[in-house]
């Protein structure tokens, strides 16, 4: 039986969410990208879990298969990045990249969020269609704000406005 648990990032699995992205990146999609050009697997709690920022992972039967991530980037905005799921757990089946999305969705609800962006790549056409399907909207590089990180890797953008509490 499959038991998908949603948490908060905790030390315990640094080294698994780092071998996961990795694995992601390298392995299935061939970004030359490396453990060293991504300091932010290192220090999560200060990069991602401050403000109204965060980080989770996904579970199954107590293995890491996913992750999502929020940067606070300010003005009630925020970034959403390090969005993996291991291949052989996506898709509506297992349903963890929209429970990732679900969580990191009612967290932006609870603090008031006004707006996420994100950057991927082109040839992630499947996760580029799951954004579209849950209400981003593709956006010109220009029309990013200031304080978004860019990725070197990133040549596609989305934003997806948010309706405040009290908004209907």
């Amino acid at each position: 039986m499959n038991e998908l648990q949603i948490k908060l990032y905790s030390a315990e699995y640094k080294d698994a969410i780092s071998h996961l992205i990795i694995n992601i990146q390298r392995g299935e999609f061939g970004i030359a990208i490396t453990l060293e050009q991504q300091p932010d697997l290192q220090t999560i709690p200060e990069i991602y879990q401050k403000g109204n920022g965060n980080f989770w992972i996904a579970l199954m039967n107590g293995n890491v298969v996913g992750t999502i991530a929020l940067i606070d980037i300010g003005q009630s905005q925020l970034a959403l990045r390090k969005m993996f799921v291991v291949e052989k757990f996506r898709g509506k089946e297992f349903g963890i990249a929209q429970a990732l999305l679900n969580t990191a969705s009612a967290w932006m609800q609870k603090n008031n969020c006004s707006e996420v962006f994100l950057g991927t790549i082109e040839i992630l056409k499947a996760a580029q269609r799951f954004y579209i399907k849950n209400g981003f909207e593709e956006i010109s590089k220009e029309n990013l704000p200031s304080n978004f990180p860019i990725m070197k890797v990133d040549d596609r953008f989305f934003r997806k406005r948010l309706k405040l509490n009290g908004q209907r």
